[in-house]
This record gives structure tokens, sequence and C-alpha cells, in this order.
């Protein structure tokens, strides 16, 4: 497994890739969506906050040490990979993808965190219990629905406050009182 490099930079986000991008490399970040393994040609679907996008491992286009770290990638791990954007064949065009006419033909992989098979699906069609998505929580706020969610309510809190800030006036913030928890007594002290 490749060690973790400072120097890997991402040239673009994985949902704004296009057919403008085609014959261009560029270099991507993301988690794992999916892996299928059709022999000698892996398919991944990469995921950031922006969309996904397919990556595609040709064996006979890669050297070993690549396509063998290709091979043992699982759902939500973290890589980086560099490639060529090219178009998908007229049959292989996914609709359902924003970037479903397009993949990108890997180069260069890195895998930067392996991670074990997720308690929950990261995907709104899982119909996951509700009381194991707020357990794991920090692994469902990565779904795209509940992204787009928080994505809008900053972009609303965002333009209230340049309005309000517009209108001249400013913005205090207050502490929050809570129920002081057991051994809190230095929660707040008085001089």
């Amino acid at each position: 497994m490749a060690t973790y490099n400072h120097s890997w930079a991402r040239s673009c986000m994985c949902g704004e890739v296009s057919k403008e991008d085609v014959n261009n490399n560029i270099s991507l970040l993301g988690w794992v969506q999916r892996v299928r393994n059709i022999g000698g040609i892996i398919f991944l679907w990469l995921r950031d906050r922006s969309g996904m996008v397919q990556i595609v491992f040709n064996q006979e286009n890669l050297p070993e040490d690549i396509y063998s770290m290709a091979e043992s990638l699982r759902s939500e791990y973290v890589i980086g990979v560099r490639g060529e954007v090219a178009l998908r064949d007229e049959s292989a065009i996914n609709l359902e993808m924003e970037t479903g006419e397009i993949e990108i033909n890997a180069a260069e992989l890195v895998i930067f965190n392996a991670a074990k098979t997720p308690p929950i699906y990261i995907e709104d069609d899982a119909k996951d219990n509700e009381a194991i998505r707020l357990k794991y929580r920090y692994l469902d706020l990565r779904k795209p629905s509940v992204q787009k969610t928080l994505f809008m309510r900053a972009k609303i809190v965002s333009a209230i406050r340049n309005f309000m800030d517009s209108q001249g006036f400013i913005e205090v913030e207050t502490p929050i009182l809570t129920k002081s928890t057991p051994e809190g007594a230095r929660d707040f002290l008085v001089p």
C-alpha cells in the first residue's frame, strides 16, 4: 500500500468532471462508493461532496503494483486517483449519474486510508434503521441527501448573515447554558 503523500492535490471535484475534460489528465480525491471487478478491468465509483465519477483500472494498461492495489479497494476507502478523462461507449452511458457520459482511465492510485465495511450504507436509497443511523451519525453525514441539507442550511445562514451585516447589524454570540455535567463545578468559576 502506498504511503500518504502530502503533495497529492486534486485538480477538480468528482461531480465537476464533464465532457469538456475529455483527453485531459486530472487528479481526484474521495471515498470509494462501489467496486466491480470483472476480471482484468475494475470499475469503481469515486465519491466526494460534489458527486460521483467512474474510475476504470485496466490491467493491460497499468503496472502490476497499481492494479493489485486497485484489487484491494473496498467501500469507503479514501483514495487519490490520477488519470485521463474519456468518453464512455454509448452502451455504457449511465443517465442516472451526472458524470455518466465520461470515465477516468486510471494511471496512478494512492490509498490514503483503508476502511472496514461500514455498518450502514452510504447511499440515499439505503433503508437503515434510524437508531443505527444516529449511532453512526458521522457516516450518515456522508450521504448525498444529508449533505445537500447541510449545504442548503449553510447557504441560508450565510445569506441571512450577509443581509444583516449589510443593514448595519452586528452579530453577538451569547453563551449557551446547559445542564452541568457531573464534576462540572468548574463550568462557571466565580472570581
